[in-house]
């Protein structure tokens, strides 16, 4: 019994692109200008341990990637932290400490001890995390004091300026040519961060591959009210 013939859908292939994330395709606007600077000025930080907040997809990732090569800092999950092996990485001379909205309660413990040793030693500290420090989950009353006295750097959701670079560049990434037409009616019309930006591209990537279709406006429109109902006219 012969197999069924595969449909277009069916036989398109999801190779990975290559995304360009060091510090020279960090793209700078207000919304992220002082926490570029922070990690431009390091070592002359204001103190050992920084924090870095921001909602999600503001870029804190990237920059955060970017401070690892410029310090050989080595990088773990707040959620890893009950289970990392802290006299471990008290030997590296920077560390950064990743979502720290998502620290559990057994990563309590250590990384009071991680942020005492790493000061102790003359070691940095990055802690990024969605949302102000105080807010962060912390029930030791030690712990919850040191987070809240932290020197931190707020990401602002991105502007439109932002927005729309972020959106040229991630085209780009892919090898995709788009009018400055198309960028203009996508940057009001998507959620204000990057993780949108790059999920809109990645469906209007597709979907061009799919039913062969160049990358018009009109069927950007037709691509992002199929995402999430938006009127084609508008």
């Amino acid at each position: 019994m012969s197999s069924p013939q595969s449909t277009p859908e069916q036989l398109l292939l999801h190779f990975d692109h290559r995304i360009a994330d060091g510090r020279e395709d960090y793209l700078v606007t207000p919304s992220n200008q002082t926490a570029v600077a922070m990690v431009d000025r390091w070592p002359d930080w204001p103190d050992q341990v920084i924090a870095l907040s921001g909602p999600a997809g503001c870029g804190k990732t990237h920059l955060s990637h970017v401070w690892c090569e410029k310090a050989k800092a080595v990088s773990i999950e707040a959620y890893d932290l009950g289970d990392a092996d802290i006299g471990e990485l008290l030997l590296r001379p920077a560390i950064v400490v990743e979502n720290m909205h998502q620290l559990s309660t057994l990563g309590e413990a250590a990384l009071f001890h991680l942020i005492n040793g790493m000061r102790e030693q003359g070691g940095y500290l990055l802690l990024t995390g969605i949302g102000l420090p105080g807010y962060w989950p912390a029930q030791l009353p030690d712990l919850s004091s040191r987070i809240k006295a932290l020197h931190f750097v707020e990401i602002a959701p991105p502007d439109d300026g932002l927005l729309g670079a972020v959106l040229i560049k991630l085209f780009d990434d892919r090898q995709l040519k788009v009018s400055l037409e198309v960028i203009s009616y996508l940057t009001p019309r998507i959620e204000r961060s990057t993780d949108a930006a790059r999920t809109v591209v990645a469906a209007i990537d597709e979907a061009a591959m799919v039913q062969k279709r160049r990358l018009t406006l009109p069927f950007v429109r037709e691509v992002l009210a199929a995402l999430d109902g938006h009127d084609q006219s508008s």
